[in-house]
């Protein structure tokens, strides 16, 4: 087994949560794991993104190479489109709809989607609506990877107990609405299949 992910985001949307979310559970199963980070700049908005690759065998990159991606998940559209490169042919795209409008000369929306939607199979969740009914606006990282979960090979008890260990040290409300959050955006991933 080995799974070649591409997490794509905007600085300060909580996506470095989510790469830690996976090693925490990819490490929990005794899988082998390699992560490489780009950090843009949070307060700029700059882009952000994160290779993951998790196996039973050894892995001797930190790099996913382009056409070879099993998923990416994106936690801003622009983001999304940007990436698309690198899943393979029946690679999987997640991707939440609501942009982070961080350059006055924001491509047209409606025409991003339209490119993302074209991509089989993809799943693009309207992150922030579900992440608003799980208790926290913030919680839109974890919807995303919720809905990005039947794609990612994983249990699901190892992916809960990776936003456990994550958000161990926040208060009870937060780590409550990272889980619920979660379980909205997997609920709806297998309500649209």
């Amino acid at each position: 087994m080995k799974r070649d992910i591409i997490l794509a985001g905007v600085g300060g949307q909580g996506l470095l949560a989510v790469a830690a979310v996976l090693g925490e559970a990819v490490r929990s199963l005794g899988l082998r794991l390699k992560q490489a980070e780009v950090h843009g700049m949070a307060q700029r908005g700059g882009a952000v993104q994160s290779h993951v690759r998790f196996s039973d065998r050894p892995i001797y990159s930190d790099l996913v190479r382009e056409g070879t991606a099993d998923l990416v998940l994106a936690l801003e559209p622009m983001e999304a489109l940007r990436y698309i490169a690198y899943l393979r042919p029946d690679g999987v795209l997640v991707s939440d709809t609501r942009p982070v409008r961080n350059i006055p000369d924001y491509p047209d929306l409606a025409r991003i989607l339209a490119e993302l939607a074209a991509i089989s199979p993809h799943r693009l969740v309207d992150a922030a609506l579900l992440a608003e009914k799980a208790g926290s606006a913030q919680a839109t990282n974890l919807v995303v990877l919720g809905a990005a979960s039947p794609f990612l090979e994983l249990p699901e008890a190892a992916l809960v107990g990776g936003i456990r260990a994550v958000f161990a040290g926040k208060p009870d409300a937060v780590l409550a609405a990272n889980l619920r959050g979660f379980e909205l955006g997997a609920e709806w991933s297998r309500a649209v299949a």
